[in-house]
């Protein structure tokens, strides 16, 4: 393996499709970081609610402080809300999300309202409870594991090398915020995470589990909400198989831990 591999950031997606968060370290959980992709945005029928539909929602910003989250426009910081992160209702809701149906609950009537409002549309926030077992496709489930309201798999992991040298190939570069990962190192060569199958990071063990296939989402800028045609039309000419675009990889944890910005990252 060419030169040391190293955890450069860590994110978390706590709202599903909304903006993301760069944390120093992480509790790695069986269906993904704690608090990442635990809520999401369902609309009247309860289906998932996605920047793929509605870009505008790359607008929303997320912090998280150790009792609660908090929701602001990037266009409009004045325009914010928050709420405790063990706010719901008693409200159950039955909600679909690529084709799975997943017991949730609503967190507020005024949450739902807030981000209504915003996008103009009926929508309800929901919270996936720890009693709610959305499973992995057995496919690629290595100890029959659950996943919180992330696409397929709870982890994914890119080398920033990868970006690098997609960049290089872009006449406006993007940054990694375009491909949602949990997990970016440094160190190694363009796609070297193609080559992983089972790792090490710091003390966790993640297996590897498939590669991560790329849709419009990509294409959204993440500071302005509009979509273009970059940067999957280019990574479409070299990163092709099976009619499906790849980049970066799924990953699963075989055991719960902390994972910290500088974690060196082993191949096992």
């Amino acid at each position: 393996m060419s030169s040391t591999l190293v955890l450069q950031d860590i994110y978390l997606y706590p709202i599903k499709s909304l903006g993301g968060i760069s944390v120093s370290q992480a509790l790695v959980e069986e269906r993904g970081f704690r608090y990442d992709r635990r809520w999401m945005l369902v609309d009247k029928k309860g289906d998932f609610v996605t920047q793929r539909q509605h870009p505008q929602l790359a607008l929303l910003q997320v912090a998280l402080s150790e009792t609660q989250l908090e929701v602001f426009s990037k266009g409009d910081p004045s325009r914010r809300i928050a709420f405790d992160l063990d706010l719901v209702s008693n409200q159950e809701l039955q909600v679909s999300i690529w084709g799975d149906q997943v017991l949730a609950r609503v967190v507020s009537a005024e949450l739902s309202q807030w981000f209504s409002d915003f996008l103009q549309m009926e929508l309800d926030l929901v919270v996936m409870p720890e009693s709610s077992h959305r499973k992995m496709d057995p496919r690629y489930a290595v100890q029959g594991e659950s996943v919180s309201f992330a696409d397929g798999m709870p982890y994914v992991i890119i080398g920033q090398a990868s970006l690098d040298e997609l960049n290089g190939r872009l006449a406006d570069p993007v940054g990694m915020d375009r491909f949602r990962p949990n997990l970016v190192f440094s160190g190694g060569q363009a796609f070297e995470e193609d080559q992983f199958t089972r790792i090490k990071v710091g003390e966790v063990d993640f297996q590897v589990v498939k590669p991560c296939a790329r849709c419009v989402l990509i294409t959204v800028n993440q500071q302005t909400g509009e979509k273009g045609k970059e940067p999957l039309a280019t990574l479409a000419t070299y990163r092709t198989v099976n009619n499906k675009v790849y980049f970066g990889q799924n990953s699963v944890a075989l055991a719960p831990g902390i994972v910290r910005v500088g974690d060196p990252i082993q191949q096992l």
